[in-house]
């Protein structure tokens, strides 16, 4: 049981810095800060992580292992490529409205992390994009996308998604529903009619 506790108070740790971390940045937020928001010491914290950078390092490889594994999935399914392309789309937005704190850590904090870790989080990001790319290859193959420059295609499809966690909010006058079906509308058909 105690030590149930002290993985559900890691995770509150986790969630809170990964708030901090996006409002105020890694290098920005001190473990005072977050001991305030977990409502402890900050020494206490210690009880739980080792340091501020194995917070992000949790942080980072936790997103980074979610975009991976979503990956593996879809390269297994045995539907059309579009749909794995929509899939990963429907995923990313997803996560992002579901963890979107910690998607913008992942994002935009990841320079912080050292070492072998970083060279780890750099890989993890190349494996994710070399195999969302060869889908969109796969795809234009077998004749089922648009002919485009696989590179122009894949970041175009990751930059939109990314500018979710800058500009979407509840309330701003669409849905989360509506916002998945109005980017893949747009992604993968174009405004024109």
């Amino acid at each position: 049981m105690a030590k149930r506790g002290k993985i559900n108070q890691r995770q509150r740790i986790l969630e809170e810095a990964a708030k901090l971390f996006k409002s105020k940045g890694f290098a920005g937020t001190s473990m005072r800060d977050l001991g305030g928001e977990v409502g402890m010491e900050a020494a206490s914290i210690y009880n739980h992580v080792k340091s501020k950078d194995e917070i992000l390092e949790s942080i980072c490889f936790y997103i980074s292992d979610t975009y991976i594994s979503q990956l593996a999935e879809v390269e297994q399914t045995a539907t059309p490529y579009r749909e794995k392309i929509e899939t990963l789309i429907r995923q990313h937005i997803r996560l992002m409205l579901e963890e979107g704190a910690a998607v913008s850590v992942a994002n935009n904090d990841w320079k912080y992390l050292t070492g072998d870790k970083l060279t780890a989080f750099k890989d993890a990001r190349k494996r994710y994009e070399h195999g969302f790319a060869a889908l969109i290859e796969q795809g234009i193959a077998a004749g089922e996308l648009q002919p485009v420059n696989v590179s122009v295609a894949l970041f175009t499809i990751l930059s939109a998604v990314r500018w979710v966690e800058l500009w979407y909010r509840p309330g701003r006058g669409v849905s989360a529903d509506e916002l998945e079906q109005n980017i893949l509308t747009m992604l993968l058909n174009g405004l024109a009619k």
